[in-house]
């Protein structure tokens, strides 16, 4: 019956011939791709850290970066990040094997390696992205920006946090004045021994627990933080629907033409805010371009941002959130129904009384605000002050951002068929890579901790987006070929 089917190898026939290692690995695999690039990089120019510097204790030679970025590089394609794992496949993986030249690190070594290279790793990122735009990879339209939660290398377990140690130290408190309260009757009444006995282990406890929580936030007013956490004093408790994670917020700028992207971050700050400016200013310093057209969605929202951008060229489309819905559905004016006149400097409520601005000014969160006052002896009879003003206010007070010009130009902008088009096309632009990188590749944690270590990972994680990108729009020989020919 065997007869009828392929037989393989005699496992103790003798090779007169054995096979090279190169004759397992066919042209179109990708490891002769990353030995291709790796082998262009100046690592020294980069930033890598000589390996020589750390002499091994067993006497023997350094391994070299190049070699150690190589199995990265191919860990993080092939969905492998483990340093323990990556000196496995060292050992048992014919490509692998290959592009290491039979050479096999110890995982601490790995591991060594790209804890202390972060900045370099960034550097590869970036250099990759000038590559693309070599290869006209990159177009000069649209950039989108968004962000995701990627979970730290921390437990919740671990976690301080400011409100909720106030809350225990009260409850605390409370039921240590109890206690006493007991041991003071106790003792009055005479109760028998054993009683009084149980009462003072548990007020021990109870004091520890105290010690504790003072000594949590005697931590947190050092540090002038409201949450930290011991594995990861960087990260941050961020909050997503149905539950909340130790993390980092990464965030990414994509090309519009290849869907690659160009610039990438990490922030410890649970939402976009603050990160409209920062992330268009890298992806405009990247590629080195004097302006750009960015795009992203409302939570990226902020008057301070869009003037960032503005004063840099940088033109940004970005919805404003409906604050108004709230106030029209208790049949309020909302602010879009004072309109401001330019040249006289002053506003109209609904009912044409002007309403002038005052001398006085406020500052808030770093931002000067002018303050505009209506007459109280007309609104006090105006047939609309239930729609305007509160029960306990005779008079229209508004307030003005020294720059409110920018974002009067941002809102009517944002009005136009094409603002509207952009918002409609940015997440197809955006959403593809954070959908390939979490599903396809299965990064949405990090393995190191501290948000320098992260960020070199985070660019690592990014690069092998953009690597396996442009070898699926390119292929493996035509991208061997540019990088060749540049």
């Amino acid at each position: 019956m065997d007869s009828f089917y392929k037989a393989g190898t005699d496992r103790s026939q003798h090779l007169l011939f054995p096979p090279s290692l190169d004759e397992f690995i066919d042209e179109e695999n990708s490891v002769r791709a990353i030995d291709d690039y790796v082998s262009i990089l100046d690592l020294k120019k980069l930033g890598f850290k000589d390996t020589r510097q750390s002499p091994r204790s067993d006497g023997q030679k350094a391994y070299s970066p190049q070699l150690l970025l190589k199995i990265y590089i191919y860990g993080y394609l092939n969905k492998i990040r483990s340093s323990r794992m990556l000196e496995r496949e060292c050992k048992r993986n014919v490509e692998m094997m290959w592009l290491t030249q039979n050479l096999v690190p110890s995982y601490h070594t790995i591991a060594d390696f790209r804890k202390d290279n972060p900045k370099a790793l960034k550097a590869v990122f970036r250099e990759f992205v000038l590559l693309c735009k070599k290869l006209e990879l990159i177009g000069d339209g649209i950039k989108a920006v968004d962000g995701a939660f990627f979970k730290a290398n921390a437990s919740k377990n671990q976690l301080l946090m400011k409100n909720n140690l106030e809350k225990d130290l009260i409850k605390v408190d409370e039921k240590i004045d109890q206690y006493l309260a007991t041991l003071d009757a106790t003792d009055n009444e005479r109760q028998p021994i054993d009683i009084g006995k149980e009462i003072p282990k548990d007020l021990k406890k109870l004091k520890a627990k105290q010690e504790k929580i003072n000594a949590g936030l005697e931590l947190l007013n050092r540090l002038n933080k409201k949450q930290h956490n011991y594995t990861d004093p960087d990260a941050s408790l961020m909050k997503k629907p149905g539950h909340n994670l130790m993390a980092y917020n990464t965030q990414i700028v994509v090309d519009d033409k290849q869907k690659l992207i160009i610039a990438t971050d990490i922030s410890s700050k649970g939402n976009d805010n603050e990160q409209l400016h920062k992330m268009s200013r890298q992806a405009k310093a990247t590629l080195e371009s004097s302006s750009m057209n960015v795009v992203a969605d409302t939570g990226y929202y902020s008057a301070k941002e869009i003037k960032k951008c503005r004063d840099e060229d940088i033109d940004v489309i970005v919805p404003e959130a409906n604050r108004t819905r709230q106030k029209l559905s208790q049949g309020k004016f909302s602010r879009d129904h004072y309109k401001y006149d330019q040249e006289s400097d002053c506003y109209t409520c609904p009912n044409e009384v002007i309403i002038k601005r005052t001398n006085s000014k406020q500052v808030k969160n770093g931002k000067t605000y002018f303050k505009y006052v209506s007459p109280s002896a007309i609104c006090k009879t105006c047939p609309l002050k239930d729609q305007c003003l509160s029960k306990k206010s005779s008079y229209k007070q508004l307030y003005r951002w020294e720059h409110e010009a920018v974002i009067d130009a941002h809102k009517l902008k944002m009005e136009t068929a094409n603002a509207k088009e952009l918002i409609k096309k940015r997440g197809s632009i955006v959403e593809h890579p954070f959908g390939t990188i979490k599903r396809a590749l299965g990064w949405d944690h990090f393995l190191v901790r501290g948000k320098e270590k992260v960020s070199g990972e985070n660019a690592l994680i990014m690069f092998a987006y953009n690597f396996r990108r442009v070898l699926n729009i390119l292929g493996n020989n035509g991208f061997r070929a540019m990088i060749r020919a540049t």
